[in-house]
């Protein structure tokens, strides 16, 4: 009766803990009798005393493993944290920090947290933490986390030292929710042309973006610079209601089918916040699921151009199962299809870690660097509506391809990366001239007019690398001396604003970017959507 109830439980807890029935194929009791027999043995006659929770969240992992890369199981303890980037928000203080000299900097207090509307400030250091210290004590980022975060409503005492000020100034902050944002900038290129930057696509995505391109609108935006590089996608939903924003009424946007031979397609509504004007859409490897939704129904629907290099190639949703523990599992129920019926999922046959080698793979055999190295069977070629041709079978190939810039990279470079001696240095030196700077450069567009790193800037960042063991080859640093100098300068500018600055200055370096730019205020922009 155990055996048949333990049975019973594993079954029912996979099918219906979330609440929805899904279709499954007919359950066979012979074949799945195995599990559970070795179970059985493993626990009552292994030499050792077994883990039982060890060796069931093994077997879970070993089953998950061998479908796809992207169905995982996700213990209790790791679920909140997993949820957090998605669900927009977590608990806590509101501040972004970094730990300087053994001490707890403040970045930027977190806009509409509780610490900014207490006053904290960046370049704030926190030294107590409910009476704590952790100050010069090698208090590591995981620690800090660990003592400011805390439910809703909870109270955190803290003492900060602030410059100017003689004494410790004590804070009590209440923990409060705090946003996480998909959106990493939002600014006016030129008088016409407007850029969004998104990091992920989340339940707050398109509440952001939706002020984003208000915002673009009433600057004169008339054109837009969608940036989906780097952003490994999100919520489905959130992607089908950005698509939604540029696509006309009843245009496809996507298809997905499971294990039944129905479809569901997803078609636009009259409620599109940027239908008409030109778009341009910068992906590249690291852009991948929700990113690769929008950019397949932009492209599909020759509604904007797609700029870059081949996107990761994930065209298949998870569903999150929670389990009787409060664990969970991503399980893979469908695939999508973009609207000219591409799937755009690259091959995972020879395994997890063949499947995630497979971007390093694309930089060995030249595709990053020649869009020539990249072959399509004609079994995977489809049309547009406009009767173009694009690319199935892993990824989206964008339309005007951009190589990856190498030459600027050095072991010297990846050295100084690997050990974020940048943003330390940038940290402290905005720490000290933050006043200075700020009522010399009014804003963004004035420190990048006219800011500079300046010889006595760099000169004092060598010194600092040095100091920080890193043997100063200079070969290799006039091979990236440019790189290092851009990213110095828009980390200033970030520590003194926001991300939004930090783009607004790096894209100046960017290839990708500046191609995007260029063609969208080309005078024959629409040629390159026909056929």
């Amino acid at each position: 009766m155990q055996h048949n109830t333990l049975k019973s439980l594993m079954f029912f807890a996979l099918i219906f803990n979330s609440f929805e029935v899904i279709w499954c194929q007919p359950y066979d009791v012979k074949k799945s009798e195995k599990v559970i027999e070795v179970f059985q043995w493993i626990t009552a006659s292994y030499v050792d005393t077994v883990d039982q929770e060890k060796i069931s969240r093994a077997a879970i992992e070993g089953m998950l493993k061998k479908l796809d890369p992207h169905s995982v199981y996700i213990p209790r303890e790791k679920v909140k944290e997993m949820e957090e980037p998605l669900t927009g928000n977590f608990e806590g203080v509101g501040i972004q920090f970094n730990i300087l000299k053994d001490t707890i900097l403040v970045v930027s207090p977190i806009s509409g947290g509780p610490s900014e509307k207490l006053g904290i400030l960046s370049g704030d250091k926190i030294i107590y933490i409910d009476y704590e210290l952790v100050a010069g004590i090698g208090m590591t980022n995981k620690g800090v986390i660990k003592r400011l975060r805390g439910d809703k409503g909870s109270l955190v005492i803290v003492q900060i030292k602030r410059k100017g000020v003689d004494k410790l100034i004590e804070f009590e902050i209440i923990r409060d929710k705090i946003p996480i944002y998909s959106v990493d900038a939002t600014y006016m290129i030129n008088n016409h042309t407007g850029y969004i930057k998104l990091n992920k696509f989340s339940a707050n995505t398109i509440e952001e973006f939706d002020a984003s391109i208000n915002a673009l609108k009433e600057k004169g935006m008339k054109n837009l610079i969608l940036d989906l590089t780097n952003n490994g996608g999100g919520y489905l939903q959130a992607s089908l209601m950005l698509s939604d924003h540029f696509l006309s009424n009843n245009k496809l946007m996507l298809s997905v089918n499971g294990k039944t031979d129905l479809k569901d397609t997803y078609e636009a509504t009259p409620l599109g916040a940027f239908e008409k004007g030109r778009v341009v859409v910068l992906i590249d490897e690291g852009s991948a699921s929700a990113s690769e939704i929008v950019s397949g129904a932009i492209q599909d629907n020759d509604r904007g151009l797609i700029v870059g290099r081949r996107s990761f190639g994930k065209g298949m949703v998870q569903k999150p199962i929670y389990l009787s523990d409060s664990s969970m599992i991503r399980l893979t129920i469908k695939r999508f299809y973009t609207p000219s019926g591409r799937c755009i999922q690259k091959p995972y046959e020879e395994g997890v870690e063949k499947y995630y080698e497979e971007i390093f793979n694309r930089y060995n055999s030249g595709e990053l660097i020649s869009e020539d190295s990249i072959k399509f069977p004609d079994s995977l070629t489809f049309k547009t509506v406009k009767g173009r041709t694009v690319y199935g079978g892993g990824g989206i190939m964008p339309d005007v391809f951009v190589p990856i810039d190498t030459t600027w990279s050095s072991d010297l470079y990846v050295d100084i990366a690997r050990k974020g001696l940048q943003n330390q240095f940038c940290l402290d030196y905005v720490n000290t001239e933050r006043e200075r700077l700020l009522e010399t450069y009014n804003d963004m567009k004035s420190f990048k007019d006219n800011f500079k790193i300046d010889e006595d800037i760099e000169q004092r960042f060598l010194k600092f690398i040095e100091k920080e063991k890193i043997e100063l080859d200079i070969t290799q640093y006039e091979k990236s001396r440019r790189i290092i100098l851009a990213q110095l300068r828009a980390l200033i500018a970030r520590n003194l604003w926001n991300s939004t600055a930090y783009f607004y200055l790096m894209n100046e370096v960017n290839e990708v970017y500046l191609k995007g730019v260029e063609l969208i205020g080309k005078e024959d922009f629409n040629t390159y959507l026909k056929d």
